[in-house]
């Protein structure tokens, strides 16, 4: 039965985890191709993850080709694998053939941003704002304006403070 089931929710049992990988929609598989950005990367954008692209540069993290760097020539969906460059096994015969991967095995060192769209302008701009604390400078208490009961005079009194 090759049905997708957009109700399922997870499942314990490996073979419904297969199932639900095997049969799920394109607009679905693509969130099993994403990969962790180098520290780097997720100071400057301030995420996490990204699915992987072709052009890409990437490091593999696991397997026989562990810390090699290549760029991403192929991504297939229907095998939910990537194919890198200069990764290849050598057959018996003495002829190259490319080596599939998959994405939960890479890092991404060096991101393809020829599409503007691929990193929206809210995560590229996100800074962290460092408070310095000046010790020239003695910070005045706020003061707060309450309004008595005749409109015409205002008392000033120190704000109070709010614990939590």
């Amino acid at each position: 039965m090759k049905t997708f089931s957009p109700n399922w929710v997870s499942s314990k049992k490996p073979n419904k985890q297969r199932k639900f990988r095997f049969n799920a929609p394109l607009h679905l598989r693509g969130n099993f191709m994403n990969v962790h950005l180098s520290k780097e990367l997720r100071t400057k954008y301030g995420i996490r993850a990204l699915r992987v692209r072709t052009g890409d540069k990437v490091r593999i993290m696991r397997g026989q080709f562990k810390r090699q760097e290549g760029k991403i020539e192929e991504v297939n969906m229907k095998h939910l694998k990537v194919y890198i460059s200069k990764i290849e096994h050598v057959k018996r015969d003495g002829s190259k053939a490319r080596y599939p991967i998959d994405p939960s095995n890479l890092l991404l060192v060096e991101l393809n941003l020829d599409d503007k769209k691929r990193m929206p302008e809210k995560k590229t701009t996100t800074e962290k704002v460092v408070k310095v604390k000046s010790e020239s400078k003695p910070v005045a208490p706020k003061v707060a304006k309450v309004k008595t009961e005749s409109k015409d005079t205002v008392e000033k009194k120190p704000a109070k403070k709010v614990t939590k």
